[in-house]
């Protein structure tokens, strides 16, 4: 009995560093692993190969590979209104960089007529 006590002991410590259970060890994927395998997947699927064989083909479940899709259609739209905004908010600061530019340059030209008092001068 003391051999299967230990035998169980170490095999629990095993998973417990794994991080895995009894049924296998449970793979977290990154954000970039998630993105690369998706475009993989739809440059696969362009070409016409089964669900079933992408998700092999990646080494993930049909499941999983299809809430990845559905994450990634949910932040996509999200993703998309960011970079839309961003976009127009650099249109903006261009646009009154251009024109603090321009109004800075009538004043340039412009002569000063009004001296430190704010009287006209005699000419002299």
């Amino acid at each position: 009995m003391l051999v299967t006590a230990a035998g169980k002991l170490l095999w629990q410590a095993e998973m417990a560093l794994e991080g895995g259970s009894r049924h296998g060890k449970r793979k977290w994927h990154s954000r970039v692993e998630v993105a690369t395998k998706l475009a993989r997947a739809n440059n696969l699927a362009r070409q016409g190969k089964l669900q079933s064989e992408i998700a092999r083909t990646l080494g993930v479940s049909v499941m999983t590979l299809h809430r990845w899709r559905k994450e990634a259609d949910g932040t996509r739209s999200g993703d998309d209104r960011i970079a839309e905004l961003q976009l127009e908010i650099s249109r903006l600061r261009r646009l009154v960089a251009d024109l603090l530019l321009v109004k800075l340059e009538e004043a340039a030209q412009r002569p000063k007529i009004f001296g430190a008092t704010g009287r006209r001068r005699a000419p002299r």
